[in-house]
């Protein structure tokens, strides 16, 4: 009898500089335990981060190469995945342009994130409003059965699964509708400093969040320096959310839950369970930031693994965008 056949996976994520402790547990980790069953593709999208102007050209290369060894550094196994640079995949930006052409305006003004933008002042092109359905091209050109989200991305999602479907009905079957996978354990780490915000290196504050490649010592003075919550009892609650936030952390690196985490410090006081909660973080993250400093340190390998994975991309990129070129009415290629 035929095994039956793996369902396809699709997440990605800009290519920004080193990760937090929140991309890790609230993301890599879930994706780790998906590539032992599942054929799952990781783009590094490259061309999502030009969105984001102005930007350094050459902080962009650095940031892309990095970014794929941190995933490698995690456990995301280039021989069990497919790991590969959006840019380097010839596809993207074509699927792109024919879903954009089947995408209101209005959909894409909608989108929560854009509004946010232009509530915040940022400088706005035409590339960050049509973000989305360059999103939509990532995940559909693979034909993604399932997309590990966050839950701010859901909007996003959604839009795709409306592109999808559109594009469906217009023109018979093409694309699976991909349906979200949203991790239930430790998938939104806050702010140390503000506990009601997700942690996020783009806050201005450093002290606010840990990066896989901080030291030992600046994680311990991170956590020293983490807001907590009136009275003394370690326990989750709502009332209680720079508590819960570390608690949380904990329970991530541990993989218990946060009550049995808040038992270890019964009757202790906040500095003892600070000082527990970095520990925990700092024997998580340093096989990572080992096997990040072996990786980055050697640019031959970087390159086979990128070079290995676009070529596996293109060959099933390729197959989708020539179904939907014939679908839309272009003329075949020729060889």
């Amino acid at each position: 009898m035929d095994e039956p056949k793996r369902k396809t996976v699709l997440s990605a994520a800009q290519t920004t500089g080193i990760l937090t402790i929140g991309n890790y547990l609230g993301a890599i980790r879930h994706w780790v335990r998906l590539i032992e069953d599942h054929e799952c593709f990781f783009p590094l999208v490259d061309m999502h981060a030009i969105t984001t102007t102005p930007y350094l050209p050459a902080q962009l290369r650095k940031n892309t190469r990095s970014l794929a060894a941190q995933y490698i550094a995690c456990g995301l196994n280039p021989q069990k995945c497919t790991l590969f640079i959006q840019s380097h995949v010839l596809g993207h930006a074509e699927l792109a342009w024919i879903l954009g052409c089947m995408t209101p305006v209005g959909d894409l003004q909608r989108m929560t994130q854009f509004k946010d933008k232009i509530e915040k002042g940022a400088p706005i092109n035409s590339g960050l409003l049509f973000y989305p359905v360059l999103m939509a091209a990532d995940i559909l050109l693979y034909n993604a059965d399932m997309v590990p989200v966050g839950e701010d991305q859901k909007q996003h999602l959604e839009l795709v699964r409306n592109v999808a479907e559109r594009l469906n009905n217009t023109y018979s079957k093409t694309f699976k509708v991909p349906e979200p996978k949203i991790p239930s354990t430790a998938s939104r780490i806050m702010s140390l400093q503000n506990p009601g915000r997700k942690m996020s290196k783009s806050d201005p504050n450093r002290a606010s969040y840990i990066l896989l490649t901080d030291d030992p010592d600046q994680i311990r003075k991170k956590i020293a320096r983490a807001v907590t919550d009136s009275g003394r009892e370690v326990r989750p609650g709502p009332d209680k959310p720079g508590i819960t936030n570390l608690l949380s952390i904990m329970s991530g690196f541990l993989e218990i839950s946060l009550e049995a985490c808040a038992a270890r410090f019964a009757g202790e006081n906040y500095s003892s369970f600070k000082k527990g909660v970095a520990e925990v973080v700092v024997d998580g993250l340093g096989p990572i930031r080992t096997r990040y400093q072996e990786i980055i340190s050697d640019p031959a390998y970087l390159d086979s693994v990128l070079k290995a994975g676009a070529e596996a991309a293109q060959k099933r990129a390729f197959r989708m965008l020539n179904k939907v070129n014939r679908k839309v009415g272009f003329v075949e290629r020729f060889p």
